[in-house]
């Protein structure tokens, strides 16, 4: 079973203007010479991570990573306004034509799947390929069942936990209690509302829960929170099943789709969904995996798509 590449360091950190007051962290690392690869995280709300750099052989890769709005060393810091995914989609433009990048390979997870879609049907020209993991498709669907319907069934004890302090007439709206919480002026509230959105994510995340919840400071928690509530409630700012509308924008892409058979962030359906729309994607159902990136069998299968990837295209 192949496991992550050695840690490794960018060579080159940018700090890019694009629509103000936002400014981005990009880095690369690899072989600044090498086949390039734009790495998007999920959330939306998180960040990249020093181990995210270690999906892609350093020897082949030239690998491009960058916060997006609001994220990580991205400022302002959980920032959002012109906070869309129109406005991402735009920002990842900007970097390529800033790296004077022709074209280039996508890989993203979750939330970084589904922008990695959106990109590569709004710019098919500039796609060289798609690795995608834990698909999420962006509907009303997937949130529900992430925070309603589906996911609140097989982790009971862990959505328990994170309504326990929800009165019982408002936990069907999550969204809008969750919103309120995090504008609102107790901070205190805040807080526990960020805690508590964590918490339930890391419970669901890994087919077996070995490790604890990360962490993260308290800024961190906060804007996390508080993009993925301002995202899930604008609907993803896309069309209802908009990426599998315009799927057939990505016929000429080649694709590789890995999803853990027993994810519940993002059910397995949903991969199936993507590769029946976009029928010349290669799709990976792995057997006992969750959401996960790092857990083993979704790491092996993403580092052999990337070391295929990197054959067919390089």
């Amino acid at each position: 079973m192949l496991t992550l590449y050695p840690d490794i360091k960018p060579y080159v950190r940018h700090t890019l203007t694009v629509d103000p007051p936002h400014e981005l962290y990009v880095e690369e690392c690899g072989h600044p010479g090498g086949l390039p690869i734009l790495f998007l995280h999920g959330g939306p709300g998180s960040g990249c991570q020093p181990h995210h750099r270690c999906f892609f052989d350093p020897d082949i890769y030239r690998v491009i990573l960058f916060d997006q709005r609001g994220c990580g060393r991205s400022q302002p810091h959980g920032e959002l306004e012109k906070n869309t995914t129109t406005a991402l989609l735009a920002d990842m433009e900007f970097i390529r034509n800033h790296l004077e990048i022709e074209r280039w390979l996508i890989f993203g997870g979750s939330w970084g799947a589904a922008l990695g879609l959106l990109y590569g049907e709004t710019h098919p020209s500039r796609v060289l390929g798609l690795i995608l993991r834990g698909i999420f498709l962006g509907r009303e669907q997937d949130t529900r069942w992430f925070l309603q319907e589906g996911a609140p069934r097989i982790f009971p004890d862990a959505w328990a936990a994170l309504v326990e302090d929800i009165p019982a007439e408002e936990r069907n709206n999550l969204i809008e209690f969750f919103h309120h919480r995090l504008k609102g002026p107790d901070e205190l509230a805040q807080m526990a509302a960020a805690k508590a959105l964590h918490a339930w994510e890391s419970s669901c995340m890994r087919l077996v829960n070995s490790e604890a919840p990360s962490q993260s400071g308290r800024t961190t928690l906060l804007a996390h929170a508080r993009l993925l509530i301002h995202y899930a409630r604008h609907h993803y700012f896309i069309q209802p099943n908009q990426i599998l509308d315009h799927a057939h924008q990505l016929k000429n892409i080649p694709g590789i789709i890995v999803h853990g058979r027993y994810d519940v962030i993002c059910p397995a359906g949903n991969a199936w969904e993507l590769h029946q729309a976009w029928p010349s994607s290669e799709l990976q159902i792995v057997p006992l995996a969750g959401h996960g990136a790092t857990e083993p069998a979704i790491a092996d299968a993403l580092i052999r798509a990337t070391n295929l990837m990197a054959r067919r295209v390089g």
